[in-house]
């Protein structure tokens, strides 16, 4: 094995925390309070049922960026009864802005990435947003583990979709047969790299249950260290 290709979000970088203190911060710098949002915790829990329902269907290519950034807050502030779209967006672009800056990873991140940089060679491969994930990468001290991140804006196709393993593949001069692709969603990255001939590391740090026989789960990045 000689390349370690890794997902971003919710693997490395810990998305749910830094969402989470984003949008608090931003909940109390545009007053929602004030505006009848009584309780912070249940805006974001509305909040992240349809950002996940828009994210699904910006996957099946059934909206773009910008409807799925523009349509996600809107849509939570008119369940409060504020139509308000100048508002929605000013949120959507202040967050869009400061959660890319938050740090918080996934525990052992940078241990591990250390561990493996002396034996393999590591890259990125991510469904998120261009801009944001270098942006993520860079305020988070990721960017000097990884030789290429490839995101799906670039290739202009998503995992699981075949090709942007396989224009991974080709950019970081890998054979798939010598190259590992570790993430968090069982079906997008570890059965999506597998379709490219790669093999795959499931990391599962819920522990959610699954039907599909994975070669390697793992539940902690740490046990990479003893796995590779």
């Amino acid at each position: 094995m000689k390349h370690i290709f890794f997902d971003l979000d919710r693997t490395l970088w810990d998305f749910e925390k830094n969402s989470h203190t984003t949008l608090l911060e931003l909940i109390f710098q545009f007053n929602l309070i004030e505006r009848g949002i009584d309780n912070a915790e249940d805006f974001i829990k509305k909040y992240k049922i349809h950002n996940a329902r828009l994210w699904d269907l910006y996957r099946e290519n059934k909206i773009n960026k910008e409807k799925l950034r523009s349509k996600r807050f809107l849509m939570v502030l008119e369940e409060y009864g504020i139509d308000d779209k100048d508002l929605a967006e000013q949120f959507g672009l202040a967050y869009i802005k400061q959660s890319p800056l938050k740090t918080k990873l996934s525990p052992f991140t940078h241990e591990v990435l250390s561990y493996l940089k002396n034996k393999y060679t590591l890259h990125i491969i991510t469904n998120g947003f261009e801009e944001v994930q270098h942006i993520k990468l860079a305020a988070a001290d990721l960017k000097q583990y990884f030789d290429i991140v490839v995101t799906s804006e670039e290739v202009g196709v998503k995992k699981p979709n075949s090709k942007i393993f396989e224009f991974a593949l080709e950019q970081a001069n890998a054979k798939a047969e010598q190259s590992i692709m570790i993430g968090d969603d069982l079906a997008v990255d570890v059965l999506g790299a597998e379709k490219a001939g790669m093999q795959g590391i499931y990391f599962n740090p819920n522990k959610e249950e699954h039907k599909e026989e994975v070669v390697h789960e793992i539940f902690c990045l740490s046990e990479l260290m003893t796995l590779l």
